[in-house]
């Protein structure tokens, strides 16, 4: 993709807009960062997404999240 300077990495949590709210991230990482284990949240023990977390937003270039209510 020539030009392309970042990827965003969105993803969401919650029931949705009719059952509830939701919860939004996005994340954009260097281009060279690789962190193991991170494809799926729901594949993985809470106490590993903790330390995931971590680590995403210690190497993040950005990062947020927001509520949908």
């Amino acid at each position: 993709m020539s030009g392309v300077k970042y990827i965003a990495g969105i993803d969401e949590a919650g029931r949705g807009p009719l059952a509830g709210p939701v919860v939004i991230g996005c994340v954009i990482m260097k281009p060279e960062s690789f962190i193991e284990y991170v494809n799926d949240s729901k594949k993985v023990s809470e106490t590993k997404r903790e330390m995931l977390y971590e680590k995403i937003t210690e190497e993040a270039i950005s990062w947020s999240t927001r509520n949908s209510r």
